[in-house]
């Protein structure tokens, strides 16, 4: 592994490395009754690696046992002595092995035993790796990360972007080749969002270590926090408008979002589709909040704190332009701490105290989850002597006026009448006020965040920022000193994603992303094409998920209309694994194009490509039916499979519009084509949108819960 530079960007959100901490750990012999199966060793007391990062010389084994959950495999837990640097490697039993590993990377450091806590099935991280052939690697980055204190993180981020994760691999290596045989494994790595950053960078930084990635749902240099910023002023302004939007944008609407929108509320819609926004992505707009903006927030303002008194007092900058726009929605409100409120309480009374999300988590599964220890003391509201006016808020700050935490400032994720609900802060400032303490709410600096974007108009390679440019490409508005998403990124990732590279890569992007709006994948796919030119083809591959959000976790927000791309992602990484091991040429790349900041693709699956089946549906020979409660109408609807890509294995029928899929359609084994009809009768009036979901396997195995890849295609059904 050779570090090719070591970032000193200034320290931000992402790049987290908490205190060094010297473990000295003593190697625990294997335990269980089958210590000795698959030439696992009894003992790991010296382990002899070759790693060629100093800092990671010294690396142990503390765990080391047979499990049998979620399949038969070796558990291997440890570290690196003199660091905080923590590994899992999960390895299968010696006649299930095929050479390989997969190493996941997380978003932000976070937790090496985070595989385990997956149920078994379709999202199972171990589960899947060893139906692949390969090992599973999962690490905490480098140390824990606290997003509330921002005066905690290490100065070397290079730990965290890159080089905890690649020493772990490197010495998952020795293990591995003690336990298989000496023949060196194959590692790929990948990782989403934050840990698509990490994923490039690692590759990016290194040789050797990783011979191919799959980075997914990948932003770009400029995308924090401006991919947050412009979506928080549409939904502001647009919050009551939405309905009608998203219904114009639906199968049977108009068409039109912009009707009925006031000039300033079609300004705001339209700069935000501009930006790269998906429209039909909008229909999330009471639950999604603002994302990664919560965790962002404090690092902008350490990163330019004079914006937010700049765009309240010089010209330029609408805050001084146009005050009358914020009137209603400025709130300066002072009050007195009636109490504070802990986690636990706050899960008794039901508030919601995720910062980025409004979606309640309090679901099932957590219904009856009690909270103990620190996390239960730990203090997560305030009551207020009284509160403020009613006002819809996506943000705020705290301003503690007296007592022992006078003078400091809290981020707010939300006000719930009289109860004040903290954001992403930290904590040991919030257990030191008190009942008694005088505090204002104002949320000036989330507002002031709306249009920062505007402010950080990057080169021509960003042609999402056009609208902010006079005909001469000059900034319309006054710039920022410096642009600080690359600060960012390179403080994430240490890289600033050149698009140089060794080895061979996936990416994958989702067409209804809003955090990371699609066209930012095509503008990486550009940067790595400017350096390999004519040997891009050989090396890399777009793949474009249709009906897809951002996140990868099991949880759909609206089944009716979303598919997960867990699917792709796993194809991807057998595809890349076979593609760097036998030569074996992967399906071509999405094809598409980029309109005004929005990824645009073919209808057709032969001339779309990548990897998703395409379902094409219809009732009554179009995209909207009107009929008469107990009358049937006749649903027809294609399912075909890109070039390449795999054989149908399901066609699944949606007729109340709430994501069952109850119904199902017969799919002949080893289809790529299907046609499929259906009648169905709505007793009751309503409008209900009717879905039909088609599945794809590479190897038309219908049983695994692998690599199955879905699309849906939906059509209005409006009963009188």
């Amino acid at each position: 592994m050779r570090c090719s530079k070591i970032a000193k960007a200034k320290r931000m959100r992402m790049s987290a490395l908490a205190a060094g901490c010297l473990h000295a750990a003593v190697p625990l012999s294997m335990t269980g009754a089958h210590a000795e199966e698959a030439g696992a060793p009894n003992r790991q007391e010296n382990p002899a690696p070759a790693l060629s990062d100093n800092l990671f010389s010294q690396p142990y084994i503390d765990i080391d046992e047979w499990r049998s959950q979620p399949v038969r495999h070796r558990y291997v837990h440890g570290g690196f002595k003199g660091t905080e640097t923590r590994f899992s490697f999960y390895f299968p039993p010696k006649a299930e092995y095929r050479g390989r590993f997969f190493q996941h990377i997380t978003p932000v450091p976070d937790n090496e035993n985070l595989a385990q806590k997956m149920p078994a099935g379709a999202f199972n991280k171990i589960g899947f790796s060893i139906a692949s052939g390969a090992y599973f690697v999962e690490t905490n980055g480098g140390g824990h990360m606290d997003l509330g204190k921002t005066k905690s993180l290490a100065s070397d981020q290079t730990i965290t972007a890159w080089r905890a994760n690649a020493a772990a691999a490197e010495y998952s290596r020795t293990v591995a080749e003690k336990m298989y045989g000496a023949k060196r494994p194959y590692g790929y790595a990948y990782g989403g969002s934050g840990g698509a950053y990490r994923t490039i960078g690692s590759i990016e930084n290194t040789q050797g270590v990783w011979d191919g990635v799959v980075p997914y749902v990948p932003g770009s240099t400029m995308a924090i926090p401006n991919m947050f910023t412009v979506r928080m002023q549409a939904m502001r302004l647009l919050d009551d408008k939405f309905p009608q939007i998203v219904d114009a944008v639906e199968p049977g609407g108009s068409g039109d979002p912009y009707a009925g929108l006031s000039p300033l509320q079609a300004s705001a819609l339209r700069e935000a589709t501009r930006m790269g926004f998906p429209t039909p992505s909008w229909f999330g707009y009471k639950t999604m909040g603002i994302h990664g903006m919560a965790a962002l927030y404090q690092g902008v303002v350490m990163a330019d704190p004079t914006y937010f008194t700049d765009f309240w007092t010089k010209p330029g900058y609408l805050g001084h332009d146009h005050p009358e726009y914020f009137e209603k929605a400025r709130l300066q409100f002072a009050s007195t701490v009636a109490a504070p409120i802990t986690a636990l309480e706050a899960q008794k009374l039901g508030l919601n105290t995720d910062a980025s999300s409004e979606a309640t988590r309090g679901g099932v599964d957590r219904a009856f989850e009690v909270l103990g220890g620190t996390e239960a003391a730990r203090i997560v509201a305030f009551r207020l002597n009284a509160g403020p006016p009613p006002k819809a808020i996506l943000g705020a700050d705290l301003i503690v006026g007296s007592g022992a935490a006078s003078g400091q400032r809290l981020p707010v994720a939300r006000i719930v009448n009289d109860i004040v609900v903290l954001g992403l802060a930290d904590s040991s400032v919030a257990a030191r006020i008190a009942a008694g303490d005088k505090i204002e709410v104002d949320n000036s600096n989330f507002l002031a965040l709306e249009t920062y974007h505007r402010h950080q108009v990057p080169g021509p390679d960003f042609p999402v920022w056009n609208q902010f440019r006079d005909q001469a490409g000059k900034p319309i508005y006054p710039q920022r000193p410096m642009l600080i998403g690359p600060l960012f990124v390179q403080a994430t990732s240490g890289s600033q994603m050149t698009g140089k590279f060794e080895g061979k890569m996936i990416l994958l992007s989702s067409l209804w992303d809003r955090e990371a709006m699609p066209w930012q994948a095509d503008w990486y796919f550009q940067r790595v094409r400017s350096h390999l030119g004519d040997r891009t083809d050989a090396n890399l591959r777009l793949w474009y998920t249709d009906h897809a959000l951002h996140g990868d976790e099991p949880v759909n927000e609206d089944p009716n209309r979303i598919v997960s791309y867990q699917g792709a992602l796993q194809q991807a990484l057998r595809d890349l694994s076979a593609w760097v091991e036998k030569g074996v040429t992967p399906p071509a790349s999405t094809s598409y194009r980029i309109e005004d900041g929005q990824v645009i693709v073919p209808p057709g699956a032969a001339e779309r490509r990548g990897i998703q089946p395409v379902v094409d549906l219809k009732v009554t020979g179009g995209d909207k039916a009107e009929v008469k409660a107990g009358q049937s109408v006749k649903f027809a609807g294609t399912i075909t499979a890109p070039p390449g890509a795999g054989k149908l294995i399901a066609a699944e029928w949606d007729f109340s519009g709430k994501g069952a899929f109850d119904v199902s359609s017969r799919v002949p084994k080893g289809a790529q084509k299907l046609s499929v009809t259906i009648d169905h009768a709505f007793p009751a009036p309503g409008t209900y949108f009717v879905a039909l979901r088609g599945a794809l396997q590479r190897e038309g195995d219908s049983r695994t819960p692998y690599a199955r890849i879905e699309n849906l295609g939906r059509v209005r059904v409006v009963v009188r």
